[in-house]
């Protein structure tokens, strides 16, 4: 009995009517916060992407040479510690150097060329009132 009832149930489930909504609305309405994702196009996204590697390598180069800082203080005047902590800041310090001359190659051929490869991306700077 349980198991007849238990197909039984089955049975309705399938039987129910499905109520659709017959038009679907894919674009986002005048107040969405979705308005930016309309005008997206590939560009735009290989240009979001160049900014946020540049940004999130000259971070990790940043870390990795307040690391390297603190590697030489807490050396405690161990030759082979210290020699490794300058040798950590040095290839830091490259490596931020090149991240901002990347850069600063980029700004340049957009200004030249008068192509946006950083549209989205501003340097942040203080105004004053």
């Amino acid at each position: 009995m349980k198991q007849n009832l238990s197909d039984l149930v089955k049975y309705a489930a399938f039987a129910a009517p499905a109520f659709a909504q017959d038009t679907i609305k894919l674009a986002p309405g005048s107040n969405s916060n979705f308005n930016n994702l309309t005008s997206l196009t590939f560009g735009g996204i290989i240009s979001g992407a160049i900014s946020l590697v540049m940004l999130v390598v000259a971070v990790v180069f940043f870390f990795i040479l307040i690391y390297g800082g603190l590697r030489w203080v807490m050396s405690e005047g161990d030759q082979k510690a210290v020699e490794a902590a300058r040798s950590q800041i040095t290839n830091a310090l490259i490596g931020l150097a090149i991240v901002f001359a990347a850069f600063a190659i980029m700004r340049l051929i957009e200004t030249v060329f008068g192509i946006q490869l950083l549209s989205g991306f501003t340097v942040p700077t203080f105004q004053g009132q």
